[in-house]
Parts: structure tokens; sequence; C-alpha cells
């Protein structure tokens, strides 16, 4: 076992001795001490704070032995509300059969980092709640040791059970709560070792799971409360378009129509985070008695828009200000698209350098260049965007999906009027989230709305309101080149990559440190059309452009594409390019997982007909290398079975981690294959799925296969890794299938690339 510190001691802790029937609450609120070695953004171009937040928790002992452990992280199916109480459940020993859980409500006196983003939650927890569950296992152990008067280094207690081998005296937890509950918190506790683990590392279903299947209301969607009002927006049809008036006289007059009114969703000093970002503050309200209702009536309001100026949004997050500017105009994906490649032919910002890039492309012998791009996406949750509220004059209960409900407390309180301690956000499932709800402006929209109406009020986008209102994943372009020496080896190469209105660029990621010339630019375009987080941020695109073209640069030298990838790796392991700790990535590990996907694929032996490609990548602080096997029907080609290797440490719920793979790759897959949104003065011209391309299930993999590296390390990543690296495994083996390499998303459109 391992002994470690109560983190910041007994104040750590509250103990409740009030509980009904004798049991024990204990409650923990404590600093994170899981420091990964690279701080990963939750959004885009924002680094995290080097001290991490207080995060707490509550435990629950009933005097029959059963647990409650809260969860205090929204869930938005990535299992955090089975896999977060499985590390507590471990810790304090007790049967998984007698666990309950159960979601907590945003609480800043109790929890801090109530956030589902950047693949964290396990992560910055994992200490934590192993601390929390082992110094109730030791007060327990106190008490019983205390009840029969033998040394508590005696006790043991397994599966909810203290027993005393000696005397034979045995008793379950329920038994000792209530005693437990007057026991001072331990200075010092010891952990399990990883050998000793019972719960962690098992694969156990879903607690939300029957209620999922059998329609049992979890999600914000199926909230119904005595009088609630439906509520619906009519925003700008286009960016570059804000309101200038409206008559709703014929919308008021429709049936179980209540209300048509404006609503700003900001005050113009209010500072924001950058979770508060909005793409338009002022819209139209239209609120009523049902859902039909209140659609049909937002079809008769009759709304004046006008153009916007140029406005600059100053921004703040965990301290760093930024400014984001929001040029007038109506924009086009046309024009993007020309100024994207006119930029990546100009110099750009260094981001880093190592030797001398420019003489080394300069005396070459051969020099290889490609360019990569990708459209806007939008998020597309499975269920619309809504949010409950009822707002009265000193209390505002919200109660529905968000990502950053502790983010969104003070501008819901700021906004309404109210203090921070009558603001009660609860959280709800979430059908799908992939970073659009970190957004929490629906939120903010839904209590305004009911405080303005003066009753319980449920906002619900439709399909059209969001694909059309922003946050959307943004445009990027990169360009790449590769300089080759006399006997074809490769002695340089650059990166430059820019987007609207932020670059992709990872200046530190393999291939830096690998090769000695090196030059990472980047460069960006501002816009008005909003955009934000879409699972793995910048990675999402960048990994797929990085690992086709490697794969190019491979067949050019000759080479295994994954030959090639570990030569590199091995040299960043041996005698790294500049100062190693520059490098975002430990090239071991990251050889690691190609190693393992080259002997679980039998890499090199496949079967006739069998087309294959290789991508790895890392992010989230995790490892992922794929292959992905491609076979042709009738023609066309087919995902066969997609093979994937990930280190990610120590996997808590497997089963919860091979569905977090397999949904990454069929969502991978589809977007870089079908997905794209385009703008035609400044209105989308993708509003539903009739023209927005998803997957179809007949085009996700036949078989996926996932592989887990066993290394003990403490878990990293996991929801967003095995995302970006499977858009270039797919790349490379349309290439060997079709003879074609596709240069631009979605494939299905890319036009024959204009290369040399």
């Amino acid at each position: 076992m391992t002994l470690v510190k109560t983190q910041i001691g007994r104040r750590a802790f509250i103990k409740n001795t009030s509980l009904a029937g004798g049991g024990l609450v204990l409650g923990f609120s404590f600093l994170n001490a899981c420091k990964p070695k690279v701080a990963e953004a939750v959004a885009v171009e924002i680094e995290m704070p080097k001290e991490w937040f207080e995060i707490n928790g509550y435990l629950k002992i009933g005097d029959n032995g059963i647990v409650t452990i809260m969860s205090p992280n929204p869930e938005i199916g990535q299992n955090v509300r089975t896999s977060m109480p499985m590390i507590l459940a471990d810790e304090l020993e007790i049967d998984w059969k007698d666990v309950l859980v159960e979601q907590a409500p945003l609480n800043t006196n109790l929890y801090s980092w109530q956030v589902a983003g950047g693949s964290r939650s396990i992560m910055n927890s994992w200490q934590n709640l192993r601390m929390a569950g082992a110094t109730a296992r030791q007060m327990l152990k106190e008490a019983a040791a205390n009840a029969w008067q033998v040394p508590v280094g005696e006790i043991k207690a397994v599966a909810g059970v203290l027993s005393h081998e000696a005397s034979g005296n045995s008793a379950g937890y329920g038994e000792m709560a209530s005693a437990a509950s007057q026991i001072e918190v331990p200075e010092e506790v010891e952990l399990k070792d990883r050998s000793e683990f019972s719960i962690i590392g098992t694969s156990r279903k879903n607690v939300d799971g029957k209620k999922i299947v059998t329609g049992q209301p979890l999600f914000g969607i199926d909230v119904q409360r005595e009088g609630m009002l439906i509520a619906s927006l009519a925003h700008p049809p286009a960016f570059g378009m804000k309101l200038k008036s409206f008559d709703a006289e014929e919308a008021k007059q429709m049936p179980g129509i209540r209300d048509v009114f404006s609503v700003k969703l900001f005050d113009d000093d209010f500072k924001k985070m950058a979770f508060h970002h909005t793409a338009f503050n002022e819209l139209v309200a239209v609120v009523g008695e049902t859902t039909w209702q209140v659609m049909q009536a937002k079809k008769a309001v009759k709304v004046e828009w006008e153009a916007s100026p140029d406005t600059v949004v100053g921004m703040s997050l965990f301290g760093n200000e930024m400014k984001v500017n929001h040029p007038s105009g109506m924009e086009n994906s046309d024009t993007h698209n020309a100024k994207l490649k006119e930029l990546s032919a100009r110099k750009g910002k260094v981001a880093r350098r190592d030797g001398n890039p420019e003489a080394a492309f300069a005396n070459a012998a051969k020099v290889i260049e490609r360019s990569y791009s990708c459209p806007f996406l939008a998020h597309n949750t499975m269920e619309p965007m809504n949010f409950f509220a009822n707002v009265t004059e000193d209390h505002a209960e919200l109660l529905g999906p968000t990502q950053t409900p502790e983010w969104m407390e003070p501008a819901v309180s700021e906004r309404l009027g109210l203090p921070l301690e009558k603001v009660d956000i609860q959280m709800t499932r979430q059908g799908g989230g992939f970073g659009r709800r970190l957004y929490g402006h629906f939120m903010v929209e839904a209590a305004v709305i009911s405080q303005q109406m003066k009753a319980p009020v449920k906002l619900v986008y439709s399909r059209e309101d969001d694909m059309s209102q922003g946050m959307y994943r943004p445009a990027y372009y990169a360009t790449y080149r590769a300089a080759l020496d006399e006997d074809n080896n490769l002695v340089a190469f650059h990166v430059k990559a820019g987007g609207v209105p932020e670059s992709p660029l990872f200046a530190n990621r393999f291939p830096a440190g690998a090769i000695d010339h090196y030059l990472a630019e980047g460069y960006t375009i501002d816009s008005n059309i909003t955009t934000g987080a879409f699972r793995a941020p910048r990675s999402n695109f960048i990994a797929g452009a990085e690992q086709s073209f490697l794969d190019e640069v491979a067949e050019e030298m000759g080479k295994d594409p994954i030959d090639f990838r570990l030569e590199l790796l091995k040299r960043a392991e041996e005698n790294p390019v500049g100062d190693p700790e520059t490098n975002d990535y430990e090239a071991a590990r990251y050889a690691g997982v190609l190693e393992l996907v080259r002997e679980k694929t039998n890499w090199g032996q496949n079967d006739a007909g069998v087309h294959r490609g290789v991508s790895a990548y890392f992010c989230h602080n995790s490892y992922v290398a794929q292959v992905l096997d491609m076979v042709m029907e009738n023609g066309k080609p087919t995902v066969q079975k997609v093979t994937s290797a990930i280190d990610c440490g120590i996997v808590v719920n497997p089963d919860a981690a091979t569905n977090m793979a397999e949904g990454g790759i069929v969502d991978g897959i589809g977007h870089a294959m079908y997905s794209a949104l385009t703008f035609k003065d400044g209105a989308p011209e993708q509003h539903n799925f009739d023209r927005y391309r998803l997957i179809r299930h007949k085009e996700a993999p036949k078989e996926i296969e996932t592989h887990f590296v066993d290394n003990g390390i403490d878990p990293t990543g996991m929801g967003e890794p095995p995302f970006p690296p499977i858009m270039g495994a797919l790349a490379n083996a349309l290439y060997r299938a079709t003879g074609r390499r596709h240069y631009h998303q979605p494939f299905i459109s890319d036009k024959p690339p204009l290369v040399g």
C-alpha cells in the first residue's frame, strides 16, 4: 500500500453526525494533486492554470450498509457517473452491488471543477477519489477497533464487512457508520496497491443503463413541471446581422401563445468568460403552451434584421484575457478558402524553430509539399439543446444539460440580479455534448425568459435553430513540407497551419523533436461566425493532416509507414532535437501504441484485397494508434475493421473505455468522409440532416477491436483521444484502396488534388 497525506488535512472533510438512522456522511474537499506533464486546454488557444481547482464530493453510508456516492461532474455520455464512483468504491472496499450513485447539483461551496471538458474528469480526480474512499475505510476500521478494543492494524475491511480474525468479531459498514462519524479524520491514509484493486479495472454496466433503454426521464428534454411553458427563439438568419425591429401582433393572437418579446442575453458591460460566448446577443422569444404552437407562432413573427458593425469582444478564461474580433459583413466559405490558401503562401507567426529549416529546404534534393483543409462542422448533439428555468423574485431554479454549470452560475446570477446563493443549477444527463454544451448561453436565455414570464419555462431549440446559430468547429487549412537529401533521408520538416478564426497548430507535438530542421508557423482569419470547442479541439483536424502527410513522405522514402514513425520516435527519445521538455509527448509511450497495434494486426501480413491505413496521435495526455482495414465492395470502399491501441494509463472501466473508443472511431470516420457546413452571404447552407451528411449505420466499420496498454500509470484522457487519428488512418487506407490521395474533407466531395 502507498501512504498518502489526506491533502489539506482534517479541515478537508465535513462530517455530519445528524444523519437519521445513525449513518455517516463524509464530505471531502481537497486540492487536486494530479498534475499531468502537459496542460491541455479545454478551450482552444488557452492553457489551463498550473494549480488545479478544488474538487469535492460526498459519500454517504447508511445504517444498512448501502453506500451512496455523489457524482459531481456532468455526465455527457462518457460514463463518469459510473467510473468515478468505482474509484472511490474500490478504495472504500465496498461491494459494488451495495453502491448507489446520485448526481450532485452545482454547489460551489462543496464542489469545484464541475465541468465536462478536455477529457479530464477521471484524470483530475483519480488520486482524490481514491483518498476519499481510503479515508472513509480507515475511519470505519478505527470505529471497529474502538468497539472491539483491538489494534486498528488488525482490522480487515473486505466488501463492506469489517472483521477481526483473532476475536472473531465482524460487522457491516452500516453497523459502524454512526461510530465512524465521531472519529477524527486521519492525517494520512494508505492507498491500495494496484494488485489489490477489485473494482477498478473491471467492467461495470452504466448505472443509468436500464433507465436509458426503458425511456425513463433522465435528460433535460424530459423535464416536465406543472404550469411549465415552452419557449423558442428567433435569431438572425445570417452572421453579420442583428435585430432591428419586430412585429408580433399576429403571432400573439395564435392559439396557446402567451407572449412574444425581445431578449438581450448579456449586458454590454458584462465581463464574459470564454464559455459565455454566444452568436447573437439579442433575440426574439416566443412563449406558449406547447412546442408545436410555439414553432408555428415563430413563423408568424415579422422580424427586421440589420447589418452588425465591427465589434471587439473581451473575454477571460482562468485569468487569461483575450480579445475576439467580429468583423462586419456577410462571409462566404469560398472567400474563406481563398484567403486561407493566400495566407498559407505567406510567412506565418513562428511558434517553433529548430536548426536552420530555410537552409535545409534550399539545399534539399527533393521537397514534398501538400495542403489539407476541412470545413466548419456543427456539433449536432442527439438531444436537442434545451434548458428549464423557474425564476422568481428571490430564487432561480435551473435544470438541464450543461457541461459547465460552475462557470455559468456567475453569468446567471449577474444577469438576473440575484445573489449566487439564490441560483440553483442542477444537472441532467446529456444526450451528447461534444463541446456544444460548454457554452451555456441557452441556460441564461431560459432564465431570462422565465424571469420575464414569471413562470417556469423550458427553452427548446429545433435542429435548425442549433445548426444555424453558431458554436461550430472552425474551418482549418494546413500546408506541410518535407525536405529529403540525396540519400532520401528526411532532413527538414515544415508545418504552416491556419484557420477561421483560429489556427489548429500544435507546434511541440510529434514530429517536433525528431528532425534536425523543423519549423512550425500559424495564422488566423477573423470572423463573425462563432466557433467553439469541438471534440478534441484542433486535434480533430491536424491529426489527420499530419498523419496523411507522414504516410506520403514514408512512401516517397520507400519505408514502411509504421517503421518510419518508429524511427522518428526513436530519435526523439534517444537523441531529441532541442530541449526534450519542450515536446508535448513522451516518445516511448507514443512508440508503444504503434508497436502494439502492429502486433495485434499482424501488420504487413494482411489478406489479399484488404487495404490498410495506419495513424497515431497524442492528445489529452493519451496516445492512440489505429489501423483501418478497407475492402472494395461493388467498386466502393468499405471499412471492414478498425484496430486501436490506446495508452491512457489505468483503465477504470474497460467496457466504458471501449465504448468511447468505438464511438470516437465511428464519429471520426463520419465527419472526415461526409460532414460539412458551408456559408453563403453569412448564412449556413445546411440547416438539417437533409443537407448535412452524417455517417449511416451501413457505413460504420463492420468490426472494431480495442487494446489498452497495461503500464500501471495514473489514468489520462479517454473521451477525445480516439477521435482525431482515425481520420488519417481512413485517408491512408483510401489511398491504398483507390490509388487517390485525399487532402480536403469531406472526402466524399474531395476533387482530384492539384499537386505536383
